[in-house]
């Protein structure tokens, strides 16, 4: 089967690139604004912040350029109607027919917001690229991403990050006061344990902190041995940006990371609340073509729809060693617990 490749895919990453550099600029500034964590709106998908809007105007000022080139799907949180309420995406240059674009650009401005609005965490611009094959379009579909690292106040680098389907990731650290670019080396962990090393279950927010807990005691225990609470020889970091878990495993600082909480709400009989999306995903082929292993966590290829809704799970390894030794351990401990919860 002969597959269809985004033409000029370099192009495509350049224009992201562009685009990706201009919020980082309007974060940059924005540290200085005592405002910038108020509340704004809430959307299908998450909160707003004042942070959000800044970039919002940003967003559709850029796809209204590139649609007049190359007819496009927006997909991307925040997005209004005619009505002002909550569209899942838009079509550029407006009055064209969904079905009439050649790509979708499934985006997520501000990865991190949480972080970044208070100067604590760098956030991250991510972006994909696929051809448009309509509602069907998948993750999977992904030919082109790019992420951009959005820097704290005290910062003076900021990493730029990109794939083409069938090419190794790229990147690149930004001197953010001189301009300069040197190439920057992606090497995920080649470890073959978590011992001594960064693993973590997303436990961000009260509602699934329990599970998540229970899940990462059980890995240890399994991988390592009874915990031993006068030595720390597996370390937590609850990174609030799938961009940056991501980031983490592609930089080898993190062997493994997951973010299950769908498949914690789902274990705990409740409906979907907050979690990852297809949107939070957009660079997986990144972290892949790197050489990261990302599965839904439970084994399979991390995949979705793309839009802004669809509840997220995802298990990520730094290596096959990795998951060949903790995937089992997950997995077995998943199905039990839905065994007993049913």
């Amino acid at each position: 089967m002969t597959i269809k490749m985004l033409p000029n895919p370099q192009s495509i990453v350049d224009r992201l690139i562009c685009f990706q550099r201009t919020i980082r600029e309007l974060v940059m500034r924005s540290h200085s604004d005592a405002r910038i964590h108020e509340v704004s709106r809430s959307s299908s998908a998450d909160t707003i912040y004042k942070i959000d809007t800044e970039v919002e105007p940003l967003l559709v000022e850029f796809c209204e350029e590139w649609g007049r080139q190359t007819p496009l799907v927006l997909v991307a949180e925040g997005l209004e109607d005619k009505e002002g309420g909550d569209a899942e995406y838009r079509v550029f240059p407006d009055g064209t027919s969904q079905e009439d674009a050649a790509i979708r650009v499934i985006v997520d401005p501000i990865d991190g917001t949480r972080g970044i609005m208070y100067d604590k965490r760098p956030a991250w611009a991510i972006a994909g690229v696929a051809p448009n094959k309509g509602h069907a379009t998948r993750l999977r579909d992904i030919e082109v991403a790019v992420m951009t690292e959005l820097p704290t106040s005290k910062m003076g680098f900021a990493d730029v990050l990109w794939a083409i389907k069938g090419s190794p990731s790229l990147g690149q650290r930004h001197d953010l006061r001189s301009g300069d670019r040197q190439p920057l080396k992606l090497a995920p962990s080649t470890a073959a344990t978590i011992d001594h090393g960064f693993a973590s279950v997303a436990n961000f927010f009260p509602g699934t902190k329990v599970l998540a807990s229970e899940v990462m005691e059980h890995l240890v225990s399994r991988l390592i041995g009874p915990a031993d609470v006068t030595r720390a020889t597996v370390f937590d970091d609850q990174y609030i940006c799938t961009g940056g878990q991501f980031y983490e495993l592609i930089a080898g600082h993190d062997r493994f990371n997951a973010d299950l909480r769908p498949l914690f709400y789902q274990i705990q009989n409740q409906p979907q609340g907050l979690c990852c999306h297809p949107y939070d995903c957009a660079t997986w082929l990144i972290a892949e073509q790197a050489g990261v292993i990302l599965t839904d966590g439970r084994g399979k290829p991390l995949d979705g729809p793309l839009d802004v809704t669809t509840g997220i799970s995802w298990a990520g390894f730094a290596n096959a060693k990795l998951r060949d030794a903790i995937e089992p351990i997950l997995s077995g401990y998943l199905d039990s617990v839905l065994a007993k919860r049913r």
